[in-house]
């Protein structure tokens, strides 16, 4: 089952698709629970997100837990560290404001104290930030 929080480009869905016939499920892929949710989705620029984290990290114990993120496509822009707060046992959670002028792309990762990094393969985890009307924070 897909999940609907999580945008995926094109060319991941084919290759996902292609390789889900053969039983192997990518790491961070919007069908598999990955640990990362992020609300409300889709993001506007002006929206205060919250990010929750229970992946491998905080399963494997972290005690502190931060959030690097950045705007942009390819190259990140803006990058800041934002310390997480632990929410319940093997979970973190903050709260983001999204500025108005960032009609891009919201990119993230998280670091535990000991310096592990939970990149989602590589790929990072990338949510589009739309312009327009500011949506309510629930």
């Amino acid at each position: 089952m897909r999940r609907p929080d999580v945008e995926i480009s094109e060319e991941f869905g084919r290759e996902f698709t292609e390789r889900a016939g053969e039983e192997q499920y990518a790491v961070g892929s919007p069908w598999v629970d990955d640990g990362v949710y992020v609300s409300p989705t889709p993001i506007t620029a002006g929206d205060q997100i919250s990010i929750k984290y229970s992946g491998m990290l905080a399963k494997a114990g972290a005690e502190q837990l931060t959030l690097r993120m950045g705007y942009g496509h390819n190259q990140w822009s803006g990058i800041s560290d934002i310390s997480m707060s632990k929410v319940e046992d093997k979970a973190f959670e903050t709260k983001v404001e999204i500025p108005f002028e960032q009609c891009s792309r919201l990119q993230f990762c998280f670091v535990d104290n000991a310096g592990n990094w939970d990149n989602n393969s590589g790929r990072n985890w990338s949510y589009e930030i739309h312009c327009g009307e500011q949506a309510e924070f629930r």
